[in-house]
This record gives C-alpha cells, structure tokens and sequence, in this order.
C-alpha cells in the first residue's frame, strides 16, 4: 500500500541493477578550447577535463608521461639508502637474505621480482610466504624463528610489514635486521625496523606515492642495480613482473604508475621471462595495436597489451594460486628461465583458477541468499553487510565481497570460521566509507587486521560477531547516508550509436592505460531499443542494441557480464557502458561492455508520447494504475492504488505528493526504497507501452 510508514523497507527488486549514475557535467566550451590546444578531439578533451586535467601543460604531462621529470626516489623515501647500504653489504659479505611476500598477485610478483633481482646482483637470497589458510597475511613470529634458525641476516618484508610489530620486534631481539617494503596504510605504531620503504609515508604530491607493493620492490631492486652499476639485462625482466602486479593489485595508474605501466604493457608481448611468455600463451592474450591517434606511424604499428589483458586474463590465474593454492607455483612460473616448466606452472595456474570459478559462484549464491534473509528489511538502518558462514573458502571470499557490494551498494564484510572459536574474513567498501577506518574503529573486537580505504582484512573471536555487527553498523551509519546506498556509477559523456565507430575508439586510446584513478571512459546512451538479448557462458547477457536518428536505425553488439539475474532486460532502457574491440576471425568490430542499465529517463516517457501513456501493473501483489498526465506546469506521472490514494511526481523531483486529492496530499520522499520501488514499477510498465508505440 502506499500509506504504509516510510521506514518500512520493501525487499528490492533484482529486475534491474541498483545504481545511482553520476553523470559529469559537460563543459562544452571549456572541451572545444582545451581540444584545439591540444590537437585532440573535443570528446577526449572532455574526458580529460573529468580527470582533473585543465591546462594545455597537464594535458601533456598526462597523455605522453615520459615527459614528466621525475625526482629521484633516493630523495622521496627516507629510508631508501639505508636500505640499499644494507642489501649492498649483504651482497659483499654474503650473508643471507630472505624475503617474506605475499600470496596475492602483487606480494608474489613483488618476491619474485626481489628474488630474480637480487640473484643476480650475487646476493645468497631465498623467500617465504604464510599459509593464507592457517596463517593469514603477514610476517609471523614463525617465519621470523625460521628465518634465524637458517642463519639469515637481513629479512626484507614485500608487500607486508607495516603492521607487524610483535614479529618485528622479535627479528630485531634475535639479531636480524629487516627491511619494510609495503604500501599498505600507516599503523599508529610503526615497527622497529632497521628500514621501511612505504609510499604512504612520503608527500601525497610525490609521483611515487601511488606504488603498490611491487612499484616499492621495483624502486629498491632498480636503485639498488643502479648503485651496483649492474643495471644491464635487469629493468626489462623487472617491468613485466612491477606490470603485472601493479594492474593485478589495481593500483592507481597515475603519477609514474602511468609511465612504467605504459612502458611495461609495450614490452610484455615481447618479454624474455618464459613465465610471462606461458601466460600470455595459456590465457589466449593477443597483443593489439597501440594506433593512439595523432602518433607516428611507427608507434602505431607497435603492440601492446592492454590493461584489462592483465585485469581480466594473467591477473586472475596468478591470483587463483595465491588463493586456493601454493604461491611456489607462481614464483617457480615467474622466475624460471626454462620454458617447459614454466608451461608446466602456466597450466597449473589455469586448472586452478576455473576451480576457483566455480568455487566463488557457488559461495556469492550462498552469500545472497544469506543476505537476502537476514538483511531482507535492515539493510537501509545497517548500511553495511556482515556475511559469515562456515566452510567456505578464505581464500575467495575476499572476491565474494566485491561482487556484494557490486549488487547491494553497502560495504561488505564476510567471513568464515577458522575453528569453533575463531573467524577471518576479508572486507571491501565504497566511496564514502574507509574499510581500514572502520576496522580500527572496532580495534578491541577483532584480533589481527590491516587494509586500506577501499579493502581490508582481518580476524576475530566467533563470540564478538554479534558485536561487530553492531559496531560496524554503528560505523556505517556515521558516514554513510541512505543515498549513498547504491552502487555509484560515473559517467563521463552521453554517446549516440551513429557516434560509436572506430575513429572514436582510437582516440580513446590516448587515454591508456587505464585503470584506478584513470579509469575505462564510461559512456551513456538513452531509451534505446534491446532487439536481441540472450544468456550466454556462465550466466552473462549477449545483446544487439539499436537506437535510431533521424529516421535511420543504427545497431551495436553488447555483453553484460553476470547479468543473469537480470535477463530479461526491458525492450527499451537507457544504458552506460565501456567500448570494447572484438578481434574475430580477423574482423574487427567495436562493441559494448554494459555496466548499467536503468529504465528510459523521465523524459523519454514525458515529453509529447503520440497518445495518452496509461497502465496497469503489479508490484508487490497488488494492481496498481498509472499514466503521464499534463498539469499547468508540464507532465508528471500518477500512481493510484486499489484504496484510491495517489501518488504524484515530476520529472526530476525527488518529493512527491500522497493523498486521495491534491489539496489534502502529503509531502513524500520519493528516494525511500517503498516509493522507489512502486515508481520503478510503473516506469518499466510504461516503458513497455511506449515502446510498442
């Protein structure tokens, strides 16, 4: 009924994705000049300007990152030479050296990278990672005793480190000394290290404060080269792997991520490490050309690979290992020079990752319908989502997390037991809520964490559960407000199909890489046309989409991935969405990647339909009408239910108007998910009429 109190929260629909679009202003004028500066076209300029960029001289820095003069990282990281003395002494005398990694794609591309690096530099090097099933992340008091009972003398941490004091406090008291090398956010208490080498502790305006745990390894082995003078035959081997896992570990491809990134995408295809060669071979990745417009020729023929051919197809198989299986396979694949074993590993890494698949879909299904139960009318006074199960996997949960708050728009926490008495869980959060902040914030409830902004990790006794709901929510609900509870999705520019060709799609180009912090531009298109739509693969939506301009119709292929739950799709919806070039059979086509979907904007179903839009539809089982109705002041849309109320809105308000006639209705919020629903209801019924039209 449409009476019932606001804070009432209907279960929502999964018709369509819950999304709130943000869509850029356009500064039209601004976007012509800087376009003529810059010998761009208009539209790149655009996007360029949603990325901060507003001068000619930013443009340049930007788009061609060699140009940028870099400060020498000796004098961005304090403790940078230290570091370096003690490696170079070790190397002259030496003594042992072991590095602690990380079993995720960047802690293993990180020791690997440390691990070929400093071999060959002479160093008597080997490594240890923890066990993520009975250890969990980090540098343990275990691995520190086994370390000295080796008679290792320097522990270098990769990836790690930050917020180990106990266990760095006990190397120090055994003798050892230890290099911190992470990027991950700064303690309260830093550890007794001899050396930390963290990003995070230097100027925000430095280039390097972006680098993920590999961007560190990868300064500290290339100075360290460079002050040995033994820089030959190392930077090459040593760019692929930083390229791997800085896209692996989606870090920010700003700053000198962007220009070693660049330069690291051009040299993979034709990279020596036979580990690099395996997985590209296994995965199927093909080096396209770079064509960036306005280049040389010459550029234009060289390959490259593309950041999602990382994201998407090496990222994933080298994760998988780090997830349900031993990281050796990955750092035996990374640093072997003979290519049948590193087949052998490229292969292993592949069988693996389709089992992690199938493990992760059949824990996010269980993982809904948990949610779906337990949060089924809380979410909207929660604001955050505490999933823990038994007996699922730890180490694909974190993956689970990120595809809840993909469809539930909150903060998500999920764990599983470890014992009867104890749970470790992962976390990954939103925009406006800092997953680190919040685990700090519940401190005494939980045993080890660490993180940052957007992810995080962590453990915790099983009887403090109910009261780390309760905090977390506590939390959420100081920094998250109820508009902030869906999914944000940024758009850059409104694109019509006749627009969408590949002379577009290379000037995009001039953009890449893309990723964090320079992400995929995200274009939008209105009340188009669905003309086919079927499921394909493991549940994704394969489309042909048509839109028609001055009387002449223009058709474009389209996959949503995952999209199942919402197949099938309304026949007329607006849509945003990345372009995407589909190699087939040597045919080259541009298609679209959706990544949302809404009903036709107000306006589409407001503005002079050719006869009066009226319906009948059922939401939540009761029969509602409704119909576009014109007034003195425009057209607004009306929802009567079977008792005779009505319900009134305008075309972007988001107060509406609720009573049996308009002199004794009362004001409503129509954003409260009640109003929402029952709107969203009578728009697809609506949609449907109008597109029969």
């Amino acid at each position: 009924m449409l009476d019932r109190p606001v804070t009432e929260i209907a279960k929502p629909s999964r018709r369509l994705p819950n999304q709130r679009w943000q869509i850029y202003p356009q500064k039209t004028e601004f976007a012509q000049h800087l376009a003529i500066l810059t010998n761009l076209s208009p539209i790149v300029s655009q996007l360029l300007i949603n990325r901060g960029i507003e001068t000619p001289e930013q443009a340049q820095a930007f788009l061609d990152p060699e140009s940028l003069v870099l400060p020498s990282p000796l004098e961005e990281f304090p403790d940078l030479a230290m570091s370096i003395e003690l490696l170079q002494n070790a190397i002259a005398s030496q003594e042992k050296i072991a590095i602690c990694g990380d079993y995720d794609a960047d802690g293993m591309t990180s020791t690997a990278l440390l691990l070929r690096s400093l071999g060959t530099l002479g160093a008597q090097v080997d490594y240890a990672i923890p066990s993520r099933m009975h250890e969990g992340y980090g540098i343990n008091k275990r691995i520190v005793e086994e370390f000295h009972s080796e008679g290792i003398g320097i522990i270098l941490t990769v990836d790690n480190g930050i917020s180990a004091f106990e266990p760095v406090a006990r190397a120090r008291e055994l003798g050892l000394k230890v290099i911190i090398t992470d990027h991950h956010d700064i303690p309260q208490k830093l550890p007794p290290a001899n050396a930390i080498l963290n990003p995070k502790l230097i100027a925000e305006s430095s280039p390097y404060r972006g680098v993920a745990g590999v961007g560190v390894a990868y300064i500290l082995a290339v100075s360290l080269a460079q002050q040995l003078g033994e820089t030959k035959g190392l930077i090459q081997p040593m760019l692929a792997l930083f390229t791997l896992g800085t896209i692996a570990d989606l870090a920010p491809l700003i700053g000198v991520n962007r220009r070693w990134v660049k330069r690291g995408l051009k040299h993979l295809p034709k990279s020596q490490l036979p580990g690099v060669q395996a997985l590209i071979q296994i995965a199927g990745v093909q080096a396209r050309r770079e064509g960036e417009g306005g280049q040389s020729s010459q550029n234009q023929n060289a390959k490259t690979l593309k950041p999602e051919d990382i994201g998407f197809r090496l990222g994933p198989r080298i994760n998988a290992i780090g997830r349900i299986g031993n990281p050796q396979t990955v750092i035996e694949l990374l640093t072997t020079d003979d290519m049948g074993i590193a087949l052998e590993r490229a292969m292993q890494c592949e069988q693996i990752n389709l089992s992690r698949q199938k493990m992760c879909e059949e824990i996010e299904q269980q993982a809904i319908a948990f949610v779906e139960d337990l949060y089924a009318t809380s979410l909207q006074f929660d604001r955050v989502l505490v999933v823990v199960q038994p007996n699922w996997h730890h180490g694909v949960i974190g993956i689970v997390a990120s595809r809840l708050v993909e469809r539930y728009g909150v903060p998500v926490f999920i764990g599983t037991y470890e014992d009867e008495k104890h749970i470790r869980g992962s976390a990954r959060g939103i925009p406006e809520f800092n997953v680190f902040s919040a685990l700090e914030y519940c401190h005494d409830l939980l045993g080890k964490f660490g993180g940052h902004k957007a992810a995080g990790g962590f453990s915790f006794p099983a009887e403090n559960l109910l009261a780390l709901r309760s905090r977390l929510s506590e939390f959420a609900n100081q920094c998250l407000e109820p508009q902030h509870l869906k999914p944000l999705l940024k758009i850059d520019a409104q694109a019509n199909l006749h627009e969408i060709n590949h002379q577009l799609y290379q000037q995009l180009n001039a953009l890449h890489p893309c990723g964090i912090d320079n992400p995929d531009p995200v274009f939008w298109t209105p009340n188009v046309q669905v003309l086919e739509q079927s499921i394909v693969g493991k549940g994704h939506i394969k489309l042909t989409l048509a839109q028609t301009v001055e009387h002449q119709q223009y058709k474009i292929k389209a996959i949503a991935w995952r999209w199942r739950d919402y197949f099938p799709l309304p026949p007329r919806v607006d849509i945003a969405y990345k372009l995407r070039e589909n190699d087939f059979n040597g045919n080259t086509t541009i298609e679209m990647e959706l990544i949302g979907v809404r009903l036709p904007s107000l306006s589409h179903i407001f503005t002079s339909p050719p006869t009066p839009l009226r319906a009948t539809f059922e939401h939540k089982q009761r029969q509602y009408t409704c119909g576009v109705y014109q007034n003195s002041i425009g057209s607004e849309l009306r929802i009567k239910n079977p008792e005779g109320k009505v319900l009134v809105m305008q075309p972007g308000d988001t107060i509406g108007l609720l009573g049996v006639n308009r002199q004794d209705a009362k004001r409503v919020d129509l954003s409260q998910p009640l109003y929402d629903g029952i709107i969203q209801a009578a728009l697809q019924a609506l949609s449907v009429l109008n597109s029969e039209l």
